[in-house]
């Protein structure tokens, strides 16, 4: 008798509180939405480290990079893999852009990043880069699964949302090893990103510590300068293509 007095008591306890926790839950609402940032702000992984093991990165230490298989002027490595394309797994390689300028990156890992600006910035400005005859690839260590799992995620969220330039796996580590990018230490890559020409010639290396990205105006200029030098034979001044615009 007195277990059911008690439930009595709760639950009439519980039935006055529901209008107050009602009021509360459209105050809350409306506060949010009155601060439009709130939902717009970038997800944190791992407590908003830029980049794996960052809180665990010693002061001096020597990272361990494999000998690079990539020359300035050489024939670039040959890859070959399982890319997140258009919201689907399509196997691709090297060779698919023959006769196109190539901007192939890479980045340490999916997911890693308080916002993923400079992977989204190259898919958003893609059209640049087609409208001079030149291709974007980006590629990290992750399996084509995880990309896929990082293009669905919102952006809001951490993710990368919807993208326009395939991400490529090299889950095996060779395209990365080949490019002279792995860091063995860490099991991913440096920021390298490479302009490769419609021959397969490499024409250009940039190599970034984990914490700076890659500009996108830069890498629109060089490829443009490289073009220029194909066509007319001459020495290039980069900022000549500054002050000609």
């Amino acid at each position: 008798m007195e277990s059911v007095f008690h439930t009595g008591v709760k639950k009439a306890a519980l039935r006055a509180l529901y209008p107050v926790l009602l009021l509360l839950s459209s105050v809350t609402a409306v506060e949010e939405a009155s601060q439009p940032g709130i939902n717009s702000q970038c997800h944190n992984y791992a407590g908003g480290h830029v980049y794996p093991g960052e809180a665990f990165r010693v002061a001096g230490s020597d990272h361990s990079l494999h000998l690079s298989k990539a020359k300035i002027s050489k024939a670039a490595p040959q890859w070959e893999g399982t890319a997140v394309i258009n919201g689907e797994f399509k196997e691709l390689k090297l060779s698919d852009y023959k006769g196109k300028y190539l901007v192939f990156f890479f980045y340490p890992l999916d997911f890693t990043f308080v916002c993923p600006t400079e992977i989204i910035a190259f898919s958003d400005r893609v059209h640049e880069f087609q409208a001079i005859n030149t291709e974007v690839v980006a590629c990290s260590v992750d399996s084509q699964f995880t990309h896929l799992a990082w293009i669905n995620t919102a952006r809001k969220q951490g993710g990368l949302g919807p993208m326009k330039i395939p991400l490529l796996s090299d889950l095996t580590h060779q395209i990365s090893k080949d490019y002279g990018v792995y860091l063995e230490d860490q099991g991913h890559t440096l920021r390298g990103l490479f302009i490769i020409d419609g021959k397969g010639i490499l024409r250009q290396i940039t190599m970034n510590d984990l914490p700076v990205g890659r500009s996108v105006d830069e890498t629109l200029r060089l490829v443009q300068a490289f073009q220029y030098t194909d066509k007319h034979g001459e020495v290039f001044v980069l900022e000549y293509l500054l002050s000609n615009k």
